[in-house]
C-alpha cells in the first residue's frame, strides 16, 4: 500500500470535494480517498500497482486536474490572476450600464437605447456576454464533467442556470431580430455575464481568505534556512541546503539556524526550539545531542553530524504530518458532505419545481425562467461545504504552534469529549531522567564487572530506564560486552548471552516468571525506587535501584484536567509502592501498578466499553498497546522521531498542560464549527424561498444577479467566522 498528497485544480465547494472523493473511492486499486476543500488537496490510499499517472486519469476523468503531488517547496497555484478580474470588472459595470442604466436614470449611450434601437442593444449585450462565457469555461466543464459522473455540484448548478438563462436570452434576441421588439425586455444576457463574475469574484475572495488558514503549514515550511555552513577539508564553505548530504559536518555559529537535523560533535550552545515546542525556553545542547533544522544558535560555536535531511528532517515529517491530518475527516465534517451529496440534485429539483408552477399558473416564461435560474444560483452549498475544513486547518496550524501535533481530524473534534484521562508513570509524570539510586552485589563479581553485565544488556533497550544504565556507563567508563541472542520480555525485562552465560534484567516480575526466589534486605531508598533484577545462569546475582524525578509542571496540569471535571488515573508496570509514591506528590487518587503492556490495553478497552471517553497518555514505545485502545493517545519523548509514534497527538515539548490547551482548542473549534453549520443553513433556509418567489406579494424578491451576490457573501460569513480561531488565546 502507498500514499500520496495530490493537489487538485478546479474544485468550488463541497460538492465538488465529496463528488471526487466518492469517484476516487469507486476505482480500483485505491483503498480511501479524502478530498479537502480548503487545501485543494487528495489524501489517497493506493495499490502497489497503480501508478501516479492512473490517479491523476481518474481525477480529469471526474472533471478536475491534478496539480502534482505536494511538497513543502510548491507555491500556490492561481487559476486566475487579479488583472483578469480586474478587466472582467470593467466589462460587468460596462453591461450593467448598458442593461440597466436608464433605471437609475443614468445618461444613456443613444446608439444603444433600447426603446429607440432595440436591435443595438440587444447585439451588444450578446457580443459582451461571450468574453464572459469563454471566462467561465472552466465552471461550464467541470459542471457538466460532474453531472456526466452523477455527482452533480455547484458548478453544474450555476451551468445549467447560466446556460438556461443565455438559451432564453438568445430565443428573445432572434424575436427581435424578427421585428417583435417586446422580447428586448425579456434579454436576461447580463444575468449570464454577471452571475459568472459574482462566482470569479467569489472564489477569488475565498481563495485569499483561505490562504489565511494555512499560514501555520507555510510558517513551518519557512523554519529552515535556504543556505548551510559545511566543513570541508579543514575549511569552511557556504552551500544551498540540497548540496547538504548525510554525514556531511556542518557549523553553526551564534545567530545562525540549524540546516538539518543532526548530531553535535563540538560545542555547545543554547538554542531557541519554541517553533516546535511551543514554549520560549531556552534548550543548551552539547556534544552528542540532537539539534533540529530550523533551531536558533543563540550563544555558541558547534560542529554537528547531519542525519537526517530533505522529506527526512522534523520540519518536513510535522508539516507531512499536519497536512495529512487536515485531509482527514471529522464525522461532523463528513455528516456535512453526505448532505452535501443530496443538496444539489434536491436544488435542481425544487428549481424545476418552481419553474413548472410557474408556468402552470401562467406566469409566462419570462418570470419562470428567471425563478428558475435564480433558484439554481442562490442555493450554492459552498458555504456548507467550508464550515468545517476551514475551522479545522486553521486549529490544526493553532495546535502545531503550541507544540501538539494532531494527527488527524477526528482527534480534534473528539478531544473536548474527553471525560478520563489516564496516565502512564515512567517517562510520563516522570521525565524520564533516570538515576541509580544503589546497587546490591549478591556476586562474587566486583561491582564494576556485574554492572558491565547489566549495561550491556540495557544498552539494547528503549525503555526509560536503560538511559539511567547509559549515563552510568558514561560516568564510570564501562566496558560494553558483546550480546548475543537477545531478547526484549515485555513488561519483564531483557534476556541474552554474555561470555557463554544465559543473563536476565528485570522486575521483580521476572523473578516470578524463572520462579527464582527474593532476597530480603534493607536498604533507605527501596521504597522510593523501581527495582531492576540481575539474574545469571538462574542465580540472583544483584539489585539495583532506580529512581525518577516528576516533572516539573505535572501537579498543575493534572489539577487543571480536575478543574475541568475530568477523572484521573494512574496506570503504570511499576511497583505499587513506588507507583502510589508519585501519585501522591502529583495529587493522582486512582492507581493501577504491576500491570503488563497488554493489561493496560485491556483496561482501556474497560474503560471504553463502560461509556468513557479516553485519552491515554504514555511514552510511545512500551505503551503502544494502551495508546492504540484509547479514543485518543497521546505520546511524550517524542524527540525526533515522529514518524514511528504510534499515537494520535504529539506533545512536541513534552509539556502535560498542553494536554489542557488541546481540550480547549477542540472545544472552541467545535464551536465555530456549529456556528458555521448554522449560517451555512440558515442561509439557505432563507434565500430559496426567496428565490422561488413565496413573499413577493410582501415585496421582496430577488434576480439572478442578487443570487450570485448573495451566494459570496454566503461563503465570506463561514470564512470570516472561522478565521476568529486564529486569535483564540488560551486561558
Amino acid at each position: 500500500m502507498k500514499k500520496v498528497i495530490l493537489n487538485i485544480g478546479g474544485m468550488s465547494c463541497s460538492a465538488c470535494s465529496n463528488g471526487l472523493e466518492k469517484y476516487l473511492n469507486k476505482q480500483d486499486g485505491i483503498i480511501a480517498a479524502s478530498v479537502n476543500l480548503v487545501l485543494a488537496q487528495a489524501l489517497i490510499e493506493y495499490e502497489d500497482f497503480l501508478k501516479i499517472t492512473d490517479i491523476e486519469k481518474f481525477i480529469s476523468e471526474a472533471g478536475y486536474e491534478s496539480l502534482g503531488i505536494f511538497n513543502n517547496d510548491n507555491k500556490e497555484t492561481k487559476s486566475k490572476h487579479l488583472f483578469s478580474l480586474i478587466i472582467f470588472g470593467i466589462l460587468a459595470l460596462l453591461i450593467l450600464y448598458i442593461s440597466m442604466g436608464h433605471m437609475l436614470n443614468l445618461p444613456s449611450i443613444s446608439f444603444l437605447d433600447m426603446n429607440k434601437y432595440p436591435f443595438n442593444y440587444a447585439l451588444s449585450l450578446l457580443i459582451l456576454v461571450g468574453p464572459f462565457l469563454v471566462y467561465g469555461r472552466d465552471i461550464f466543464k467541470s459542471g457538466i464533467k460532474n453531472a456526466y459522473n452523477k455527482t452533480p455540484n455547484m458548478d453544474s448548478l450555476v451551468s445549467l442556470g447560466v446556460v438556461t438563462s443565455f438559451l432564453y436570452s438568445l430565443y428573445s434576441f432572434y424575436m427581435v431580430l424578427q421585428g417583435n421588439n417586446m422580447y428586448v425586455e425579456r434579454l436576461y444576457f447580463e444575468s449570464s455575464a454577471i452571475i459568472i463574475y459574482f462566482i470569479k469574484l467569489g472564489r477569488f475572495i475565498d481563495l485569499k481568505s483561505k490562504e489565511k488558514t494555512k499560514e501555520a503549514i507555510k510558517e513551518l515550511v519557512q523554519i529552515t534556512p535556504t543556505v548551510a555552513l559545511i566543513k570541508k577539508d579543514g575549511q569552511e564553505q557556504e552551500v544551498t541546503i540540497d548540496e547538504v548530504k548525510k554525514g556531511d559536518i556542518l557549523i553553526c555559529k551564534p545567530g545562525m539556524k540549524i540546516a538539518v537535523d543532526g548530531e553535535i560533535i563540538t560545542g555547545d550552545a543554547y538554542f531557541d526550539e519554541a517553533f516546535i515546542t511551543g514554549e520560549a525556553t531556552l534548550c543548551k545542547k552539547v556534544v552528542k545531542d540532537k539539534v533540529i533544522a530550523g533551531s536558533v544558535n543563540l550563544d555558541g560555536y558547534i560542529e554537528y553530524k547531519a542525519e537526517k535531511i530533505g522529506k527526512e528532517s522534523t520540519i518536513s515529517e510535522i508539516v507531512r504530518l499536519v497536512v495529512e491530518a487536515s485531509n482527514t475527516k471529522a464525522p461532523i465534517q463528513r455528516l456535512a458532505d453526505y448532505i452535501s451529496g443530496y443538496f444539489v440534485p434536491g436544488i435542481i429539483i425544487i428549481a424545476v419545481v418552481t419553474l413548472v408552477f410557474y408556468l402552470l399558473l401562467g406566469r409566462g416564461s419570462n418570470e419562470a425562467i428567471t425563478s428558475f435560474v435564480t433558484v439554481l444560483v442562490v442555493a450554492c452549498p459552498c458555504a456548507l461545504g467550508l464550515a468545517t475544513p476551514l475551522a479545522v486547518v486553521i486549529s490544526e496550524g493553532l495546535c502545531a504552534k503550541n507544540g501538539i501535533l494532531v494527527k488527524n481530524s477526528e482527534t480534534l473534534e473528539m478531544a473536548h469529549k474527553i471525560d478520563t484521562v489516564v496516565f502512564d508513570k515512567t517517562g510520563t509524570l516522570t521525565n524520564g531522567n533516570l538515576q541509580i539510586a544503589f546497587i546490591t552485589n549478591f556476586s562474587k563479581m566486583s561491582e564494576q564487572k556485574l554492572m558491565e553485565v547489566v549495561v550491556s544488556l540495557e544498552s539494547y533497550s528503549t525503555h526509560p530506564i536503560a538511559k539511567a544504565f547509559n549515563l552510568y556507563k558514561e560516568n564510570n567508563n564501562l566496558e560494553i560486552k558483546k550480546v548475543s541472542n537477545f531478547k526484549n520480555i515485555a513488561g519483564m525485562g531483557l534476556e541474552g548471552n554474555i561470555d557463554g552465560s544465559l543473563v536476565y534484567v528485570g522486575s521483580e516480575r521476572l523473578l516470578d516468571k524463572l520462579k527464582i526466589p527474593k532476597k530480603e534486605m534493607q536498604h533507605k531508598e527501596i521504597e522510593n525506587c523501581s527495582l531492576v533484577y540481575l539474574i545469571i545462569d538462574n542465580e540472583l546475582m544483584g539489585l539495583i535501584g532506580v529512581k525518577d524525578i516528576i516533572r516539573e509542571n505535572a501537579k498543575e496540569a493534572i489539577d487543571k484536567l480536575k478543574r475541568k471535571g475530568i477523572n484521573i488515573v494512574m496506570l503504570t508496570g511499576d511497583k505499587k509502592i513506588v507507583a502510589l509514591n508519585i501519585a501522591n506528590k502529583v495529587g493522582i487518587k486512582e492507581v493501577i501498578s504491576d500491570v503488563l503492556p497488554k493489561e493496560k490495553g485491556k483496561y482501556i478497552k474497560k474503560l471504553i466499553e463502560s461509556g468513557k471517553k479516553v485519552m491515554m497518555i504514555g511514552d510511545g514505545i512500551n505503551d503502544a498497546p494502551s495508546l492504540a485502545s484509547s479514543s485518543i493517545g497521546v505520546s511524550v519523548n517524542s524527540g525526533t522521531d515522529i514518524a514511528a509514534d504510534s499515537a494520535d497527538v504529539i506533545l512536541m515539548n513534552n509539556d502535560l498542560e498542553k494536554i489542557t490547551t488541546l481540550i480547549n482548542i477542540s472545544k472552541k473549534t467545535i464551536k465555530i464549527i456549529k456556528q458555521n453549520l448554522f449560517w451555512a443553513f440558515f442561509y439557505n433556509i432563507c434565500m430559496i424561498p426567496i428565490a422561488m418567489g413565496l413573499f413577493k406579494s410582501f415585496a421582496i424578491e430577488m434576480n439572478p444577479m442578487l443570487a450570485g451576490l448573495a451566494m459570496t457573501i454566503s461563503s465570506l460569513t463561514v470564512v470570516f467566522n472561522s478565521l476568529r480561531l486564529k486569535r483564540w488565546k488560551d486561558k
